[in-house]
């Protein structure tokens, strides 16, 4: 073994391959690979607890601790897989350290996508025996697979430019190539190994070979939805895919007005739409949306005199119902995986089904008050999971709005009802509807008034200080 790397890390995602190459990366004499070391809701593979003597609690508390182990191996040079969604954490500890050689695992993404549809169908993730295999077709949902392409691209725009600024090389390994002894080879002898394989491990079996016509159940859907979308940014993403701070996917559009709605994660943005709607009398799912930047280019051109808006909502209330929302429920729109991590790891006193009828006031008020302490750490960059959009502070989303499209004004909700129907008369509605503002009641078991109090306000102020000084918020509620 050389001596130019301390340790490696896969660069990947679900779906890509990332077993296969880890199992056959494990078969050169020297190598070890430990999984998805850092992935927040265990500790490198879902049956294990430790890795080198680090328990998960002990990684969790700080990361370095595990990276250090790794490094220090006796004659093997060791690794692990991390995904775009692991403990981001870890990701500043690698990036500007030559001493940590990067492999950049890449797949086509709707190869992936469908790949991760079949496998939830199925519940088989991984197969070792052909006669075992199951079978599915994935349903394509152009949603969802939007998301999970923004996802990728961001993290391989950010890979790229990290290893730019400080001059790494990197190891690119493209799916196709998996199955390429001489590639393999010539990555372990890039990492320093010595050791040549002869053969491939066979053991770990394609699930899934053919084409992807005939493995999705509304093929003509999946082909409508991907003509609207930029070819490059499907076939090429780890190379060129150009950066993207703004989520234009996420405006919305008044379908005659010329108004353009930035929403803000967390806010009320139900409110927003619908009263967008109601201005030019049609349905919700009518209001032009999930553009492109070509696409919201052009309508920008079309649209004369247009505007733009975000909305800002209270520290306190936005809190409140993304709590409600996104972690104390498990329908649509919930964070499942996250909220199992909070009960388990964080002790979040939340019913493991919901809803539940034993659930009181004053259990909904201790488990906010839990959920405030792990965004607190979360904000801070002290846990493993995400810094989700919404529960980031609003000032660091409005800032990303600037990448792309600036809002000509940043409302507040309390002043919607006087505001919104102002912009309407500038474009010509004599009586425009006046919005009706929920403050997403409906997500809540308990209003926030119901919990409120000034030790409550206090916490949220500590935590969104910066959002209380950029945006002049006051206490919630007068006590």
């Amino acid at each position: 073994m050389s001596n130019s790397f301390d340790y490696f890390v896969i660069f990947a995602e679900m779906r890509t391959g990332s077993n296969f190459l880890e199992t056959n990366l494990n078969a050169f004499q020297g190598l070890e690979c430990h999984g998805e070391a850092f992935n927040p809701h265990f500790i490198g593979y879902p049956n294990t607890t430790e890795i080198q003597g680090v328990t998960q609690s002990e990684r969790d508390a700080d990361p370095s601790r595990l990276i250090d182990r790794i490094k220090q191996q006796s004659g093997t040079l060791g690794g692990f897989r991390f995904f775009h969604d692991h403990d981001p954490r870890v990701l500043e500890l690698v990036m500007d350290d030559p001493r940590c050689a990067k492999i950049i695992l890449t797949r086509n993404p709707l190869e992936s996508y469908v790949s991760w549809k079949i496998a939830k169908a199925t519940g088989q993730w991984k197969l070792t025996n052909v006669k075992s295999r199951k079978e599915a077709q994935a349903v394509f949902n152009g949603d969802e697979f939007g998301a999970h392409v923004e996802a990728l691209q961001d993290f391989q725009v950010t890979l790229l430019n990290r290893l730019q600024r400080s001059a790494q090389v990197p190891f690119y390994m493209p799916y196709e190539d998996l199955q390429d002894l001489d590639v393999l080879n010539g990555l372990a002898r890039w990492l320093g190994c010595d050791d040549q394989l002869e053969h491939l491990d066979k053991s770990l079996k394609r699930q899934n070979p053919a084409p992807i016509t005939s493995k999705v159940a509304n093929v003509d859907e999946m082909i409508s939805a991907l003509g609207g979308m930029d070819r490059f940014n499907l076939s090429r993403t780890p190379n060129f895919e150009p950066r993207r701070g703004a989520a234009v996917p996420s405006y919305v559009a008044a379908v005659a007005t010329p108004l353009l709605y930035l929403p803000m994660r967390g806010g009320p943005e139900q409110d927003v739409l619908q009263w967008m709607a109601d201005l030019d009398r049609v349905a919700i799912d009518k209001l032009p949306t999930k553009m492109n930047q070509k696409q919201l280019r052009q309508w920008k051109r079309r649209s004369i005199g247009h505007r733009s808006f975000t909305v800002l909502r209270h520290p306190v209330a936005r809190a409140h119902a993304v709590f409600c929302y996104r972690i104390l429920q498990t329908g649509e729109g919930s964070y499942l995986q996250i909220r199992n991590t909070l009960r388990r790891q964080f002790q979040l006193p939340i019913p493991k089904d919901w809803p539940n009828k034993s659930y009181s006031k004053s259990d909904h008020r201790a488990a906010f008050e839990v959920f405030l302490a792990f965004v607190k750490a979360n904000l801070a960059g002290q846990t493993g999971i995400r810094v989700d959009a919404a529960w980031c502070t609003q000032a660091q989303a409005l800032s990303s709005f600037g990448d792309f499209n600036s809002p000509d004004m940043v409302l507040r909700e309390e002043e919607l009802a006087e505001m919104l129907p102002l912009m309407a008369q500038r474009y010509g509605h004599v009586e425009p509807p006046v919005p009706v503002l929920t403050g997403d009641a409906e997500n809540a078991p308990f209003g926030l008034a119901e919990i409120y109090d000034k030790t409550l306000e206090e916490v949220v102020a500590d935590i969104y200080q910066r959002d209380y000084v950029m945006f002049g918020f006051g206490p919630w509620k007068k006590m």
